[in-house]
């Protein structure tokens, strides 16, 4: 949208020292609407954060200082470098400055919209609402660069409001990883800080019922008291906690207790029997206590990828009305059941788009979210079937990091990009980015550059730029003004096409765990075997990159980094174990010629000292201790040893190939005879 001819010359003016940058050179995330960057102060004193007296504006303020202070920059005093006032619109000291900057204050920024207009060492940030003052504060922290007495404000003048109403994160809470309540408020913080307003977590049995205790696993889910603490520290940050609790699929974990088995689709499956009465029963106590636990006016149900629907007790019934009656039936009836007044119900959209005749038939209180997670041009598909229907509608992108050793932003940023530029060209009014822990291995910790340019697609009007996020969002989350974050990350997703190119999708968890010398790993070694060195090179690169990072210091969120580490080593890894075993065998057959003077370097080089074999138990037992360390950095101690099982095998699994190898080397000292290879644990070449 084009800036008013009057701010345009007032930006101008205000910034004549900036020498005609863009506003892209702000690098925000999101980036504003209409800006202009202007003057850089030192803050050698501090900046001067004026409270207002309304108890929402005082919140923003204090949330600045708390900011500022975290990055040794003094906030308070008479004689600091700079000031911020916060301001209503309804105020006359605001609508002098509007007036006087030549700034209209319209109705498209009256919910969430701000200004920030700069006036010598003072930036004021005028907002109609608290939400409005709330995100120009949070703009406001980007606009500091640097820590201590060196930091510099840059004095922009911005107008700015969101593209879309609801910019939501969608959060699986129940396939592995819980997270700690301290986790789930930093999470808060986070999200807010990039202007997200709605947190949706993923519920299949990881929210404790009064009325079925059985479900949650003891340690392994939020309580009630989670649950409020949660709800009220997120107000104050302007973002509404949507809970979704499947109702109809995904429900392996409940169904699989025979206290619930009668209400499974298939025996202790994972899909509820809409034929059922005790299915209703269990859902309206669910949503019951839902209502009593959280005060959105929204709800999700859920009710996605319901695969078994059809092949159990309902089989006559899909057979004589097919499935979409029977599924959009279902939903009808759960909406009907469990309705409160003024409540909007959301429902995944995969099953419905396939019947678009029937959609038109869904209460008015429900609201569809159509969701796809690969890197498509278009996704018209999944959204006109709801939004010309007339059903309210949100897009589901996703941050591509399931069942991955790291995220794959190659899709998860053109999937994010794409949907929501749809979405907001077709209608919707909301978006729902997802996380999912499908195998129970993510971290959210590598997340969040896919959750910050879903922050950014939602808030910004039309398509959103991958290559402007990616040299803003180093500096944005981690305050890194030397370009290393955004350089591993690259590095990262180059990792991830090697893979690709190499015909083996990306860097999947399976590709990580397999062994190089079953049969699975024999079939995949000859197709990673020409792009193993790029892809370490990939990953090592980003490893220097992050290293380099922290011998610089003054940056945040050291967490993350640790995780983005954990990423590249175990990318690392997946080339290394292959580019060993090839060493292994090879040296083996070199070995086992009778006239080669240097057999027993060959055998020493296989397992010894610095032997392969132990270089890949030794990378395994140190990928497994600093993924225990970013585990408990976010979440609660459920369900880790499920996943550390896994590297203790693989660095068993080494240990005794390197032990029996001892005896191998042992026979060849006494007899000079080498076993086969199979008799030595080894795969012949």
């Amino acid at each position: 949208m084009p800036m008013r001819r009057s701010l345009l010359l007032a930006l101008i003016a205000i910034s004549s020292s900036a020498g005609g940058q863009s506003a892209s050179s702000l690098r925000l995330v999101p980036q504003p609407r209409e800006a202009r960057p202007g003057r850089d102060l030192v803050l050698s004193g501090g900046i001067n954060v004026i409270v207002p007296t309304d108890s929402d504006d005082a919140f923003a303020a204090r949330d600045l200082r708390d900011a500022l202070r975290e990055n040794g920059i003094a906030a308070g005093g008479s004689r600091a470098s700079a000031r911020v006032v916060l301001l209503r619109t309804s105020s006359p000291a605001a609508r002098t400055l509007l007036q006087d900057a030549g700034v209209a204050f319209d109705n498209a920024m009256r919910e969430e919209g701000y200004a920030i207009i700069p006036q010598g060492s003072t930036l004021t940030v005028v907002g109609s609402t608290s939400a409005g003052i709330f995100y120009g504060a949070q703009t406001v922290k980007q606009l500091v660069r640097g820590r201590g007495a060196s930091a510099v404000l840059q004095l922009a003048a911005i107008r700015d409001w969101p593209a879309l109403a609801h910019r939501g994160l969608h959060d699986d809470l129940s396939r592995g990883p819980v997270p700690t309540l301290d986790y789930m408020k930093r999470q808060i913080r986070t999200f807010a800080a990039f202007k997200i307003n709605t947190y949706s977590p993923y519920f299949e049995h990881t929210l404790e019922y009064r009325a079925n205790p059985l479900i949650a696993p003891p340690g392994g889910a939020l309580s009630r008291a989670d649950v409020k603490e949660l709800v009220a520290y997120a107000r104050r940050y302007h973002i509404d906690v949507i809970p979704e609790q499947e109702a109809f699929g995904h429900l392996h974990h409940v169904l699989k207790y025979e206290l619930y088995a009668p209400l499974a689709e298939t025996p202790h499956g994972h899909v509820l029997a809409p034929g059922q009465a005790g299915s209703m029963a269990l859902i309206r106590q669910w949503f019951a206590e839902i209502d009593s636990l959280f005060p959105s006016r929204y709800v999700h149900l859920g009710a996605d990828e319901t695969f078994e629907l059809g092949r159990g007790q309902t089989a006559e019934r899909i057979r004589r009305d097919s499935i979409g009656p029977v599924y959009l039936g279902f939903l009808r009836d759960i909406v009907e059941s469990i309705k409160r007044p003024g409540k909007r119900y959301l429902f995944w959209g995969d099953v419905a788009v396939n019947h678009p005749d029937l959609v038109r038939s869904l209460p008015k209180e429900m609201l569809a979210v159509a969701w796809s997670y690969g890197a498509d041009t278009s996704f018209a598909r999944q959204i006109t079937p709801f939004t010309q229907a007339g059903i309210e509608t949100w897009v589901a992108p996703g941050v591509s990091s399931w069942n991955r050793v790291y995220p794959n932003y190659n899709i998860a940023f053109v999937n994010i990009r794409n949907f929501v530029r749809d979405g907001q060209r077709l209608g919707a009014t909301g978006v729902l980015n997802t996380t999912w822990d499908d195998d129970g291995e993510a971290l959210f910790n590598q997340s969040w550059a896919g959750v910050l340019f879903g922050a950014a697609a939602s808030w910004q009007p039309g398509e959103s730029s991958i290559d402007e996020f990616q040299r803003s969002y180093g500096r944005a989350l981690f305050g890194d003004t030397t370009g290393h974050i955004d350089a591993a990350e690259r590095l990262l997703m180059a990792a991830h096409a090697t893979l690709r190119q190499a015909g083996l999708g990306e860097g999947s968890d399976a590709l990580f765990w397999r062994d190089p010398f079953s049969a699975d790993g024999l079939v995949t070694a000859p197709r990673i075997r020409p792009y193993s060195r790029a892809l370490r090179i990939a990953a090592e690169s980003a490893l220097v990159h992050l290293a380099q990072l922290r011998a610089a210091g003054n940056v945040r969120s050291t967490d993350v980094i640790d995780a983005m580490e954990l990423g590249a080593r175990r990318l690392d890894l997946i080339g290394m174990k292959f580019q060993l075993a090839d060493d292994i065998r090879e040296a083996y057959g070199r070995a086992a010629d009778s006239t080669n003077r240097d057999r027993g370097r060959d055998l020493a080089d296989i397992s010894g000292v610095n032997g392969r074999m132990q270089d890949l138990r030794d990378a395994y037992s140190l990928t497994r201790d600093l993924y225990e360390s970013s585990w408990r950095k976010e979440n609660r101690p459920y369900w880790i040893g499920n996943v550390l099982v896994k590297y203790d095998l693989a660095t068993q699994l080494w240990q005794a190939r390197a032990d029996r190898f001892a005896a191998t080397r042992a026979e060849f000292s006494r007899t000079r005879r080498l076993p086969s290879f199979d008799a030595a644990g080894i795969p012949a070449p």
